[in-house]
């Protein structure tokens, strides 16, 4: 599983923070928003999570001639795929003096939202905090679906959700909210307005939004902070 690690140069070792790639792929724009955690005293680990099948894919966002394909890889892997990739991760971290392996935090964006969610259940002595971005599927009629896991999450978690979203229908975030109330897990989530699915990505046009991403930011920041340091 090809990973992008990046931590600071002193003052090791740091907090892990598990950063879990959109379906567009793993690319520089991702290693870019990794080593913005980075900096702030993380050591971020971004992998490539279509290994199974693909060495390496990025979505071409101008033509988008390999659109179809990138569904058929982000259909490839679900929620217990990726709680299997976080115990190599895990172990990973545990192996590297740089890494403090027993304070995890998760953001995932996208398909990947669930996945934050996921480990944070599926390991709840070492995740510590978790955000998911506009995250889709996050209660489904599934029995992996993310929201029951909130009750064993001891986390906090943190799930930002756009106003327009054709992944994330208003219906859902309302039920993801009534889901996080009714259970023990220490979160909340938090409606976005104005702004579309993929606001804080910088590299997409006219979808990104300056004010809403540097407010996920701030969000971000501040949930590994409180948890993690």
């Amino acid at each position: 599983m090809e990973t992008f690690i990046t931590f600071p140069e002193e003052g090791g070792p740091f907090p892990t923070i598990f950063f879990f790639m959109d379906a567009p792929g793993k690319r520089e724009e991702l290693h870019d928003m990794a080593r913005r955690i980075a900096t702030t005293g993380y050591y971020v680990m971004l992998p490539n999570l279509y290994y199974r099948t693909k060495d390496h894919f990025e979505l071409d966002f101008e033509t988008r001639n390999n659109w179809d394909e990138m569904f058929k890889l982000m259909s490839s892997i679900g929620n217990r795929m990726i709680v299997r990739d976080a115990s190599a991760m895990i172990e990973a971290a545990a192996s590297d003096p740089n890494a403090e392996s027993q304070r995890v935090g998760c953001v995932g964006y996208c398909m990947s939202g669930p996945f934050a969610l996921s480990v944070a259940a599926a390991y709840p002595e070492r995740v510590k905090a978790a955000a998911s971005i506009y995250g889709v599927r996050l209660v489904v009629d599934e029995s992996d679906s993310p929201h029951l896991g909130f009750n064993q999450t001891n986390g906090e978690l943190y799930i930002a959700c756009a106003e327009f979203d054709d992944y994330v229908p208003p219906e859902m975030v309302t039920k993801v909210s009534e889901e996080l109330k009714s259970s023990s897990a220490n979160g909340r989530v938090e409606l976005y307005p104005g702004v579309h699915h993929g606001f804080a990505f910088p590299d997409r046009g006219d979808i990104f939004n300056k004010e809403a991403a540097e407010r996920h930011w701030e969000r971000v920041h501040a949930l590994f902070d409180r948890n993690l340091k």
